[in-house]
């Protein structure tokens, strides 16, 4: 949600927007690097317990945020947020299992990465909206309050849940040991960091570089959002028929609008044609990464591509922000050419 209020909190810090985009990269790299952490040292405790832990610091972080009387304290909110979110993530997708009834796993799962595809897409600009109207401290407050009714919610209805397949230090090594899992593990950190490089600044690029309305903003981010659930709507028709064709031209479509964002920022249709096209090829990519260790790794390239948007920003000016960007979305789809290339080669020598 702060990529949709960055000019807003920058101006009641009396800061330059890319200065406090520094705080999505703080989010995202404690939620990294923590995830794995977080997993191990709660591996013990009854999970409906630890769970109930999570929404109390997550809701009163979120209190913190609103009420921030400086850059420091807000920095401290979010990374009491961001620690909350690591271990929900390291938790998660077992419990839904652990409570679905007889035959209905696979549904809970599909559900939970369902929920979490959509929150991606709506939060951002659901979340601009409310700051627009009643102010961007207004939407932390609202998050806490839909936060608080999840934890009645669960301290109602969630079962004791004994700690169990927590899984253990000695495990992270087996992860790294696939070639091909690495791979996927690369690629998933560049794109989302190709992608991240212009989308975290892209509320002060249509308000400064392509100059336009607060309201058309808000409207792309809606409309981005969108595209993200037709998105997503694609990825579960089409994934499993054509798994190469699909990501290669999710990859490929998302290189466009990034080298195009700029050319495209001088008249509002392009703009709106680019936001749609952006919005979909994203969610394509994405709606297969969000699950557990792909959060944190999905994390990582969030971060990374804050910081350099940051940097970008900074040295070159936020027009450039795209054209940064676009390079490594192009090394991603290059690797994507290679490795399903290498795939099908591998496949024929077999049959022969």
């Amino acid at each position: 949600i702060p990529v949709g209020l960055l000019s807003d909190i920058a101006k009641s810090f009396s800061m330059q927007t890319e200065q406090v985009g520094l705080i999505i990269t703080i989010y995202a790299w404690i939620v990294a690097s923590a995830s794995l952490v977080c997993m191990l040292l709660t591996s013990k405790i009854e999970r409906r317990k630890l769970l109930i832990g999570v929404f109390i610091l997550f809701i009163a972080s979120h209190v913190l945020t609103a009420v921030a009387w400086n850059f420091t304290t807000l920095v401290i909110s979010r990374a009491g947020v961001a620690l909350a979110h690591a271990v929900f993530w390291s938790i998660t997708a077992s419990l839904a299992i652990r409570v679905a009834p007889a035959g209905k796993k696979a549904q809970a799962l599909s559900l939970l990465a369902g929920g979490t595809a959509l929150a991606m897409v709506l939060g951002l600009p659901l979340g601009r909206v409310i700051g627009q109207i009643l102010g961007w401290r207004m939407t932390f407050i609202g998050i806490a309050v839909c936060a608080t009714l999840a934890l009645v919610l669960l301290w109602r209805l969630l079962p004791v849940l004994k700690s169990e397949h927590s899984g253990s230090l000695s495990s992270v090594p087996m992860l790294f040991k696939r070639p091909a899992l690495v791979s996927l593990y690369m690629l998933t950190i560049i794109v989302v960091t190709a992608n991240f490089t212009a989308y975290s600044y892209i509320e002060p690029f249509i308000q400064t570089v392509a100059g336009l309305s607060e309201n058309f903003t808000t409207l792309m981010l809606l409309l981005f959002g969108a595209a993200g659930i037709i998105g997503s709507l694609l990825f579960s028709r089409f994934s499993e028929r054509f798994p190469s064709g699909f990501f290669i031209g999710a990859i490929a479509l998302l290189m466009l609008s990034l080298l195009l964002l700029l050319p495209a920022s001088g008249n509002e249709n392009h703009l709106t044609l680019l936001f749609a096209v952006w919005g979909m090829a994203i969610m394509a990519d994405a709606t297969d990464v969000a699950m557990s260790i792909y959060s944190g790794l999905y994390n990582f390239g969030i971060g990374g591509g804050a910081l350099l948007g940051n940097q970008v920003s900074r040295h070159l000016g936020m027009g450039n922000i795209g054209f940064v960007a676009a390079p490594l979305a192009l090394i991603a789809l290059g690797w994507c050419v290679l490795n399903f290339y290498r795939g099908e080669r591998l496949q024929h020598h077999h049959i022969r």
